[in-house]
């Protein structure tokens, strides 16, 4: 235990002579991910106290494919790994959480109390009572688990579905439904020609002209357009989080969030990795990923001012093709505002997402910042020193 204490504090002394050496992570169920640029660990903690991690080096991209530490590409390299990370350490604290609380079933089961015999009718001699009876389910084809192979099956694929349904309302939450409220919108005030209905129309031909075209007469029309366009889709993004803050668990893993931010703040600052350092830090980190989606949404409301199309079906089209653009300079935009020379339009960039960190990070306890610098400590094990 010592000789493992004696060689974390050597990594954080031969480290803190370069910190210049990014690290971030993620919130998951009861712990923290963190990510280092040559590897990631993930640290989870158990009802019993218990501090469950794992931890990976990871391919360096860059060194074999030059052009993905080119400004811009970098940033979707970057995304990408990113997410296929994050559903890693979800998966991985979900598997944890699952195995404690089934333990936590088993333990009450063995801890109650024994029932009182059942005694034949008609008598209370104890040596007369009735022969135990066990229930066999014929039909489910249940395994030892209680969940049939048909069951598991099912799991998998609703879990598919939930992806897709994911991925569906989110485009249909924040580019369809933006952009069809903005023409709405611009028609209700005159800023956009009406469509012509005919009196004999039915239901679909009266709706599909307001959402199937957008007419406007200039460019400093269309600027104003997807200037409404991007803040609609900032409000919906603000009320969701919002929403989701009053749910406890989605709380407890803001506090998870918090340690992380605390943590890495603790880390930049070239201090002690403890939970005393890391409780005196700030929960707002410009390099957040809730920071790099309101970046996200401000990039895109400069790059889509310069798409003019009628067709609202090529609107959507050519949103969707640029997001990659998008998250590139929006990777940039983080990156730079995150070091101390980048200049006030940056920090100005950054600035909502640091505001809204205050509904998305909350404040940790000393056991929370325990599992954020665990996985910390573990992940710069496996960067070279």
């Amino acid at each position: 235990m010592k000789s493992s204490a004696r060689k974390l504090k050597f990594l954080h002394t031969v480290f803190a002579m370069e910190r210049d050496l990014i690290v971030g992570g993620q919130a998951v169920m009861e712990g923290v991910m963190m990510r280092t640029p040559s590897a990631y660990a993930i640290a989870c903690r158990k009802s019993d106290g218990e501090i469950v991690t794992t931890a990976e080096s990871l391919p360096k991209w860059s060194d074999k494919y030059k052009w993905l530490s080119w400004p811009v590409l970098r940033g979707g390299a970057t995304l990408i790994q990113s997410l296929a990370l994050g559903i890693k350490a979800l998966n991985f604290s979900a598997k944890i959480y699952e195995d404690d609380l089934n333990a936590q079933k088993e333990l009450t089961k063995e801890t109650v109390l024994e029932p009182e015999p059942l005694l034949v009718e008609g008598t209370t001699n104890e040596d007369f009572t009735k022969a135990p009876v066990q229930v066999v389910n014929v039909r489910t084809g249940s395994g030892s688990d209680g969940v049939s192979e048909k069951g598991k099956v099912s799991q998998s694929a609703g879990a598919i579905g939930s992806i897709v349904f994911a991925l569906g309302f989110n485009i249909l939450l924040f580019i369809v439904a933006p952009l069809v409220l903005t023409n709405l919108l611009f028609i209700y005030l005159g800023w956009a020609e009406a469509p012509f209905i005919a009196a004999e129309a039915g239901w679909w031909e009266t709706i599909k002209p307001y959402v199937w075209k957008i007419k406007l007469d200039s460019f400093g029309t269309w600027v104003s357009f997807n200037l409404i366009d991007g803040l609609i889709r900032m409000v919906f993004f603000v009320i969701m989080i919002f929403s989701m803050s009053f749910l406890k668990d989605i709380r407890r893993v803001f506090e998870y969030h918090g340690a992380e931010h605390k943590t890495v703040f603790t880390w930049e600052k070239g201090l002690d990795l403890t939970p005393e350092n890391a409780h005196v830090q700030r929960r707002q980190h410009p390099r957040c990923g809730t920071s790099f989606l309101m970046v996200v949404m401000l990039v895109a409301i400069v790059l889509f001012s310069v798409i003019n199309f009628e067709a609202m079906w090529l609107n959507l089209l050519v949103r969707i093709s640029l997001m990659p653009l998008v998250a590139g300079l929006s990777y940039e935009v983080i990156r730079y505002a995150a070091k101390k020379e980048s200049g006030a339009i940056f920090k100005f960039m950054t600035m909502p997402g640091l505001w809204l960190q205050n509904i998305t990070t909350q404040e940790p306890d000393s056991e929370q910042l325990e599992v954020a610098i665990r996985a910390l400590d573990e992940s710069l094990k496996l960067e070279p020193a």
